[in-house]
């Protein structure tokens, strides 16, 4: 009994697996892109009619200052932040390079103002 040269490799298995893992990196990535994924929330008799406002403020590796991805001075950022709730929610997100004092300026106003409900966004 002879058998055949192998000269031929079946690829379609292949095909099926990267088309498998293609969807996969494409679902997840629309996920990332968006930032969040979308959720149809239950509703609860209980939950708050107040809207609880979401701030960022940015600080680059150049030390500027951007508040709601606008550029501003610590001067001006007091300004803004006392026409905000104290319930607010405050997003701190700096650059690793950053100088520290910028980002210590900013936090002592924060915690001049009273602001409670402040964050610091990190990379994990």
């Amino acid at each position: 009994m002879r058998r055949k040269p192998f000269d031929q490799i079946n690829v379609i298995p292949f095909i099926d697996i990267m088309l498998v893992l293609l969807v996969i990196v494409l679902t997840t990535a629309t996920f990332i892109a968006k930032g969040a994924i979308p959720l149809d929330l239950p509703k609860a008799s209980s939950a708050s009619n107040l809207p609880v406002k979401r701030v960022e403020i940015s600080i680059t590796k150049d030390n500027r200052l951007f508040f709601d991805k606008k550029p501003i001075s610590v001067e001006e950022l007091v300004k803004r932040l006392e026409n905000i709730s104290k319930k607010s929610e405050i997003i701190i997100r700096s650059d690793k390079n950053a100088r520290f004092e910028l980002f210590v300026k900013v936090l002592d106003r924060l915690k001049q103002q009273n602001f409670q409900n402040i964050a610091i966004e990190t990379e994990k």
